[in-house]
Parts: C-alpha cells; sequence; structure tokens
C-alpha cells in the first residue's frame, strides 16, 4: 500500500481510481462495509483503492472542550487500512488552509485534478468545504457533470444501533471490551513504540514497557488485564495502567504494562496492548510502598482472570 502525503504529492500515476473520505478512526465494522463496497467498485472498473484521510483530524484542529478521544493513532490507522486491502491512503493535512477551502475548490483540487475519481463511496453523514456547506447531493451533481458515480453508504447497524467511531469509544469509555470487539471486528488494541521512563517501576519490583503517548489522547483511564503483541507475535499477559499516575505528580498520560513472567528488553520496539477487562479506576496513594503493594495486588488479580477459561 501507498502513503500519499497531502495534495502536493500527487502524481499522474494517483489519476484514475474508486475513492472514500474520512477520519477513518478505529476502521470498524461499519468502516470495512464502505471498503468493501470501494474494493467491490474498483474491482469491477479495474482501477486502484484510495482512502483520503485527515491529520490531524477535523475535530483535533478545531479543539476546544469537545475534542473526543482517539481510537486509533495515525500510523495505527494506516496498518489497519494496509490491512483491508486498500491500494492507496491519501493523508490530507487539515490546516488553516484546506480549513478555508470551499466544496466546489474541494471538488475541483481533489477529486477532479487531485485524483480523477471515478467513483466515490461516502459515509451516510458526509459533509465537506469550508462551513460543512458541501454534501451528498452536491457530489451527485458534479459526478454527472463530469463523469464520475457516487454512492451514499448505508448506515450498518449491529444490536439495533448505528457503528460509528463515536459508538465505539462511548463503549470502551465504560469498559464494555466485548461489546467493542462486536463494533471493531476484534478485540481493541493501542500500539506504539516502548520508549525510557523513570524507571519507578523497576524500582518498585515491577518493571514496565512505556508506550509512547505523545498528543494522542486515549479512551481509556485506569488499570487493566491485557495481552501484550509484537506484531501478531503474543508476547505475554499483565497488567497495565493508563493515566497521569497521580501519586508521582505526572503530569503527562502515560501508557505502561508490565507482563508477568517476562524478562526482555523492549526499548524501541513497536508493540500494542490489547485489553481484555477492567481492574480498577486510576487512584493516588499515599506514598510509593502503599502504591506498590496495589500493585502487587493488581498483579494477582490479573493472574486470576488470566487463569479462568475463557
Amino acid at each position: 500500500m501507498e502513503l500519499i502525503r497531502g495534495l502536493h504529492n500527487l502524481r499522474e500515476k494517483h489519476r484514475g481510481c474508486v475513492a472514500t473520505i474520512g477520519n477513518f478512526d478505529s476502521v470498524h465494522l461499519g468502516h470495512v462495509r464502505v471498503l468493501e463496497q470501494v474494493k467491490a467498485k474498483a474491482r469491477e472498473l479495474g482501477l486502484p483503492t484510495t482512502v483520503i484521510i485527515f491529520e490531524p483530524q477535523p475535530r483535533e484542529f478545531f479543539g476546544g472542550e469537545s475534542v473526543p478521544s482517539r481510537l486509533t493513532r495515525f500510523g495505527e490507522k494506516v496498518r489497519l487500512l494496509r490491512a483491508q486491502g486498500i491500494d492507496r491512503v491519501l493523508c490530507l493535512a487539515f490546516n488553516a488552509q484546506l480549513q478555508k477551502m470551499t466544496a466546489a475548490e474541494f471538488v475541483e483540487n481533489l477529486l477532479l485534478k487531485g485524483l480523477e475519481v471515478k467513483h466515490f463511496v461516502v459515509g451516510d453523514d458526509f459533509r465537506f468545504g469550508c462551513d460543512r456547506a458541501g454534501d451528498y447531493q452536491m457530489l451527485e451533481a458534479v459526478g454527472k457533470q463530469y463523469g464520475f458515480s457516487v454512492v451514499n453508504t448505508d448506515t450498518f447497524t449491529i444490536a439495533g444501533e448505528r457503528v460509528s467511531s463515536t459508538r465505539v469509544r462511548k463503549v470502551l469509555e465504560q469498559n464494555d471490551f466485548d461489546l467493542a470487539e462486536r463494533l471493531l471486528g476484534r478485540r481493541y488494541r493501542i500500539a506504539g513504540r516502548v520508549m525510557h521512563g523513570q524507571k519507578l517501576g523497576r524500582q518498585l519490583g515491577v518493571p514496565t514497557a512505556n508506550i509512547r503517548m505523545h498528543r494522542f489522547i486515549a479512551p481509556l483511564r485506569g488499570v487493566y488485564a491485557v495481552t501484550m503483541y509484537r506484531e501478531e507475535q503474543m508476547l505475554g499477559q499483565g497488567v497495565c495502567n493508563i493515566g497521569m499516575r497521580p501519586t508521582v505528580n505526572g503530569t503527562q498520560p502515560v501508557l505502561e504494562v508490565h507482563l508477568l513472567d517476562f524478562d526482555e528488553d523492549l526499548y524501541g520496539q513497536l508493540l500494542s496492548v490489547e485489553f481484555e477487562t477492567f481492574l480498577r479506576k486510576e487512584q493516588k496513594f499515599d506514598g510509593l510502598e502503599q502504591l506498590r503493594k496495589q500493585i502487587f495486588n493488581d498483579i494477582e488479580v490479573a493472574q486470576t482472570y488470566f487463569a479462568q477459561p475463557k
């Protein structure tokens, strides 16, 4: 799969495709349904598939208190799209310039000149251009004028409700990992590289692998029983804390995992953490000794959980 960063990197070879557009945060089963439509039409027309995404996501650009947590980081999203068999991902930088682009300019610069789209698949709530002025009816009219077809996908539901990133986020915030799996088609994971931390876990007798969070705002907070993977190889099971580490006056969110019966240098490696069950909320303790006792208690609870037949 080819990753294209920005309109300015589009070339002649990228013109003529079946495309779709959106945030694709989590690449849930609703997204998969859209991608299946794209791939089917691409096979029919003998054209490559192109998925258009944004970085940052539009609501992250506008900021404010309403910015939702993010389900997948950019790199993980790209890997998930690659796994779906997509030929190209075009990532547009969502900035002030793109924000000001009118719907007509968006169609001309991206769909007509940039990609020469032959078939365009959009979600059931897709809006585009400055002030979200563009909609499906506009795309349909432009398509008839310039010779490309447009289809509006049907709402995809599970358990009577629409599958959306918002719903997945809400389910994860409620720590319902079984329902999240039904919506995603897989267990929920957070991926990232292992970074050097303060080595506090090692001092307490529970060494941890710290996953770099950077600007990633996860939908989870607390302590969990998890399974850790390197690519698709299971490294082990353990206990994960996602939070601010209030006992040591942390200022940035950290994801740290203690693997049970594991002793290997993981620094710099790209790993993913799969969430099995919620253990407890993050809390502030009166000193490191109290924290250490709670961590060992968490480990015992996790060991009991993993020992149960699934």
